[in-house]
């Protein structure tokens, strides 16, 4: 789920995890077919929008891809006026690590004028949906488990990757449906929640990261400070195929916060 979004936090780089079907997969190798995504994990927002520029679009060999405009233009200024923000308010107002400094986010986005709108993710069963990766990774690992190489791999805990192929298998079909039904339901509700502003935040880590993996929207994960001497990020998620509005509000932000150009003192 944070294949993007994780190494970018830890190392305090900004990622653009971007909309299903953007990028090609061709050539990758596949954990979850209908949830996989391939992004840029760059030094700052407007450097994935030029890596997202020259890798997007149809290759003819990745058929999930489809075509769609992309259109970025550097913001002039660290005026936000105009803009509309949601926030998922009951995620913020939770405790976690990183929540001292994505309480500064919010005041220095009112700051720069934008407007912030409280905001929820659909009532929906999220952790019940979760085990459609599962699934997949077990279709896209069987030849692994039923040639038995699956034992080969060093980690077999309950929760490492070899269990979770090899319980994949006895997952009802009927199960897998109805959760692919859900997903659908998801996308469409977002969807309607999304037409009242031009993108929404959250923390990095929580149900958003899990929703937006399966209703495919793309999201710009950005440092916003330190905690404990280690980087913390947020998270920018916009509409789908709407990178072009998304990358241009997160680029704002980082140029008048300024936080990718930060490093952690190093203790030796």
């Amino acid at each position: 789920l944070g294949s993007i979004i994780s190494p970018s936090t830890e190392c305090g780089t900004t990622g653009l995890r971007p909309t299903f079907g953007r990028i090609s997969k061709y050539g990758a190798m596949a954990l979850s077919w209908s949830m996989d995504k391939l992004g840029p994990i760059t030094r700052s927002v407007e450097d994935c929008a030029v890596v997202f520029n020259a890798i997007q679009g149809p290759d003819g060999k990745d058929l999930s891809v489809i075509s769609a405009p992309f259109s970025y233009t550097s913001p002039s200024g660290l005026n936000l006026k105009g803009i509309r923000i949601g926030y998922l308010k009951s995620e913020f107002e939770r405790k976690y690590a990183n929540h001292s400094n994505d309480s500064i986010t919010l005041s220095k986005l009112t700051g720069m004028g934008a407007e912030l709108v409280p905001l929820e993710l659909p009532d929906l069963p999220y952790n019940d949906m979760r085990f459609v990766l599962s699934a997949e990774a077990g279709a896209a690992f069987e030849q692994l488990v039923l040639s038995n190489r699956d034992d080969l791999l060093v980690r077999q805990n309950k929760s490492a990757w070899p269990n979770t192929f090899r319980s994949a298998h006895f997952i009802p079909a009927v199960e897998y449906i109805q959760a692919n039904r859900l997903r659908t339901l998801l996308i469409e509700q977002l969807n309607v929640k999304m037409k009242e502003v031009d993108l929404f935040i959250a923390p990095a880590f929580g149900r958003n990261l899990l929703a937006t993996n399966l209703s495919g929207h793309p999201c710009v994960v950005l440092p916003n400070g330190f905690r404990n001497g280690l980087p913390g990020s947020i998270t920018f998620t916009g509409k789908l195929f709407g990178e072009g509005k998304l990358l241009q509000v997160a680029q704002a932000y980082q140029k008048a916060t300024d936080f990718n150009r930060k490093h952690p003192t190093m203790n030796f």
